[in-house]
């Protein structure tokens, strides 16, 4: 078995910005290659404890020699940070003292040929980062039909020729199943035309990642998430999120904003109704983007930002 290696991307500021404390409680919802979650147990040494969450059981079981010598220290669960409020609740029905989320794809995912995420190599159709789940990128090609299609790689990839990449695939797979990365690579190709090829990232960059979005569900699994953060956190509780995605970034964004706020009444009402109190105080009202250092070292960061909040009101 390869080894399990992904350089954490913010791995100080996203720490950082929790502010670990000994003895506080916290959860890294996306465990990966265990960077972040080895960074939360230095700081909160000696009896600051993690509950990690991963859904793909390589980085489990990776994690387990990585944080070897903080055994009691740490719960791994495998899981999907879906069941996030779940999952606290079990562990610490009290709440946490900080969050921590790492959007995207690991680097072990994109370097392993056998898990379809890279549009750089040759590989059967898979792209689930939970490999026990039953739906994959070859259901969704080779069953979703065209409109749908062509809806999830303009909305999750922006991809302005998503409705000629769709009309492609679906006349493509009529002479069989579309088997594997190459083959859709290359329908993508076909489809958009060679000045536009010319232009820009990899031809299929942005169709590849919306079919993994869509694969994994990860946009309306991370805003659920994200609100459910929110209510595991205890007052003074830190929210740490890096984004790799625009559009996993403005979820980020809005849902910091909406917490932020106090009263929504309309603004005609001269007495609030409502009763509503702001639940979060946001820390970084800019995102904290890569440096030129942490750039050189992991050009996979270029696209991260990095969003952090602050709970002020326990329910």
């Amino acid at each position: 078995m390869k080894e399990f290696h992904h350089v954490s991307v913010f791995a100080e500021e996203a720490v950082e910005g929790l502010a670990p404390q000994p003895g506080g409680v916290y959860v890294d919802c996306t465990l990966g290659g265990a960077g972040h979650s080895k960074r939360i147990l230095q700081r909160t040494a000696p009896d600051g404890k993690l509950i990690a969450i991963d859904q793909d059981l390589r980085a489990v079981e990776n994690a387990r020699n990585v944080l070897a010598e903080y055994t009691g220290r740490y719960q791994i669960v495998h899981s999907n940070f879906r069941h996030l409020k779940q999952i606290v609740q079990q562990y610490e029905p009290d709440g946490v003292n900080g969050i921590l989320f790492d959007l995207g794809v690991s680097s072990p995912q994109l370097d392993e040929e056998e898990r379809g995420f890279s549009y750089m190599k040759d590989a059967p159709l898979d792209m689930r980062m939970d490999r026990t789940q039953p739906f994959s990128a070859f259901d969704l090609v080779n069953t979703w039909g065209e409109k749908e299609i062509a809806d999830v790689i303009f909305q999750y990839g922006e991809e302005r020729w998503g409705k000629r990449i769709a009309e492609f695939i679906v006349k493509a797979r009529k002479s069989g199943p579309i088997e594997t990365t190459g083959d859709l690579v290359d329908i993508i190709k076909a489809a958009i035309p060679a000045g536009a090829r010319r232009e820009g990232p990899h031809p299929a960059k942005r169709t590849f990642q919306a079919f993994r979005i869509a694969v994994n569900d990860e946009l309306n699994v991370f805003e659920t998430a994200l609100q459910d953060a929110v209510d595991c956190l205890k007052a003074g509780g830190r929210i740490s999120v890096i984004t790799f995605h625009s559009l996993e970034d403005r979820i980020a964004k809005n849902v910091f904003q909406d917490y932020a706020k106090g009263c929504k009444c309309p603004p005609e009402l001269p007495i609030c109704q409502c009763g509503n109190q702001p639940k979060l105080k946001i820390i970084t009202r800019k995102p904290i983007v890569p440096s030129e250092d942490e750039l050189e070292m992991n050009p996979r960061a270029r696209s991260a930002k990095l969003r952090i909040a602050e709970r002020i009101l326990a329910d």
